[in-house]
């Protein structure tokens, strides 16, 4: 569902990214990570079209995104660590405006997006205007538009930032329901622990490069050390030292 050749992007002497090869197959959870600064959130913006790359091709639910930028994007969701969401709409709008934009059935609109704001606790908040929502709020919002849209790919930066405990715990249950239904999820994140627990395959980017890809337990045999059982955050700091 997300094909990456070959992805390089430099900004002047640096090389952000570095020969990158990945493939994220339908129903997929991958997780992405890396130190600050590895060039995950580069790989990210270039697969959601935001930025080009210097080199390579990247290529979701079979369309080039060089060549046919608009189905490629209407095929994947894009969640930043920062939400954007327009202010001086109200939960409620901005929803009918992502359900309209994507072409989703006023019927299924209808139905769909009182049981999506309910989901997220955002119901008694539905009138208000968005620049009135906290960080998280807006977050959980952005979510529920992508659960409306069912798109084939999507795309997370450190999506629970922001996000209360209980309202993680919601996200790991909704992740496991996006991938579920087919659609392959790309999750750039810190939180080792989850990534271990949630994510059917790992690959760990160091200074730009590639350096381990595989499932958790394939992963974890890469770093040498004591005999016994390691979890995947002692593995990634022996790798990225």
């Amino acid at each position: 569902m997300i094909e990456i050749h070959n992805l390089t992007k430099v900004f002047g002497s640096f090389k952000a990214v570095d020969g990158l090869n990945l493939r994220v197959e339908p129903g997929e959870i991958f997780g992405f990570l890396g130190p600050n600064g590895a060039g995950k959130t580069t790989t990210v913006k270039i697969l959601s079209g935001i930025m080009r790359p210097t080199a390579g091709r990247v290529s979701v639910a079979g369309y080039d995104l060089a060549t046919d930028p608009l189905a490629a994007k209407r095929a994947m969701a894009y969640i930043p660590d920062e939400p954007f969401v327009y202010p001086k709409l109200t939960g409620w709008e901005f929803m009918r405006f992502i359900g309209d934009l994507y072409s989703v059935p006023l019927s299924d609109q209808k139905k769909r997006i009182p049981e999506l704001l309910e989901l997220f606790e955002l119901a008694a908040y539905s009138g208000e205007l968005l620049e009135s929502y906290s960080h998280g709020m807006k977050q959980k919002l952005l979510i529920a538009g992508v659960m409306l849209r069912r798109p084939k790919a999507v795309l997370f930066d450190e999506p629970t930032v922001g996000l209360d405990p209980k309202s993680i715990r919601r996200f790991k249950s909704l992740l496991a329901d996006i991938a579920r239904e087919g659609a392959a999820v790309f999750m750039c994140t810190h939180i080792l622990d989850m990534a271990e627990k949630l994510c059917h395959t790992v690959g760990i980017i160091y200074r730009g490069r590639l350096i381990a890809r595989g499932t958790v337990a394939e992963v974890k045999k890469m770093a040498s050390g004591a005999f016994g059982p390691r979890s995947l955050e002692e593995v990634f700091l022996e790798l990225t030292e």
